[in-house]
């Protein structure tokens, strides 16, 4: 039988990134915890560097999971026990449950990745017969779960990043070619987070029509450079917050069940 929050004694999740001035997340979880009577609070944990998460588990003995962001999500692996083979093969997690075992004093760390789930349901409304190709900007941790979720649902992807590689073409390769072939174009790159709100990819936008539909993974603010910048040439919008909440939902179901 499924597990609840409510079940146990005071529980603490919490976030670890850097920085984390843009997140909403602990807002929102404390939100959900408060309106549904569960004896919770989420705590954004700010660290400079991952090997920091010892501590962490050593100053919160009731943290029972966290939500891991930039640019953290391929660093935090060596320090799991294991990972989800999803997870494993995106080279990414987000989501780490904790598992402690008072009586003989050991911590246990499994890794999942829910930023999957968060974009799978968030696009396959809006896809339709024409979009089999995408063009993702970024090659992180974020990058890698579109490409995965995307190729789920039958879209063939193309990475774009700053550096040259045998799998990702830089910036100033794409041709206006690309990107009519692409009509997805999916910024998984943190520019033009808050507070640096000026900054966006270096991309084309001038070869973009209302064909396209420009996905911005970043959710604060709500309109980003990127977004406007695909705008004003025509292109369909969104940005990641309902990626966000989907994905605090499964990371949410993962911590308990």
């Amino acid at each position: 039988m499924a597990t609840t929050a409510e079940q146990f004694s005071h529980q603490v999740y919490g976030l670890i990134g850097f920085p984390l001035v843009h997140s909403f997340s602990k807002d929102f979880f404390n939100q959900k915890f408060e309106s549904e009577g569960i004896d919770a609070e989420y705590l954004n944990f700010e660290i400079d560097d991952i090997s920091k998460i010892k501590n962490i588990l050593i100053d919160n003995p009731h943290l029972k999971g966290l939500n891991v962001t930039a640019p953290y999500k391929k660093d935090i692996i060596p320090y799991l026990d294991s990972v989800t083979p999803e997870a494993e093969r995106i080279g990414a997690v987000n989501v780490v449950k904790i598992l402690r075992n008072k009586e003989v004093g050991t911590v246990e760390l499994r890794g999942f990745n829910s930023d999957v789930i968060g974009f799978q349901k968030s696009i396959e409304p809006l896809l339709d017969e024409m979009d089999t190709k995408a063009m993702i900007l970024g090659t992180g941790g974020s990058a890698r779960a579109v490409a995965f979720a995307l190729e789920k649902l039958g879209v063939e992807t193309m990475l774009v990043s700053r550096i040259k590689s045998a799998t990702t073409f830089i910036y100033e390769e794409i041709t206006k070619a690309m990107v009519a072939e692409h009509k997805l174009i999916v910024n998984a790159t943190p520019l033009g987070t808050y507070p640096n709100i000026d900054a966006c990819p270096d991309f084309p936008y001038r070869f973009l029509t209302s064909e396209h539909f420009c996905y911005d993974l970043v959710y604060n603010p709500d309109v980003t450079l990127f977004m406007k910048n695909s705008q004003k040439h025509g292109a369909n919008v969104k940005n990641g917050l309902e990626m966000l909440l989907l994905q605090a939902f499964a990371s949410y179901s993962i911590w308990t069940r």
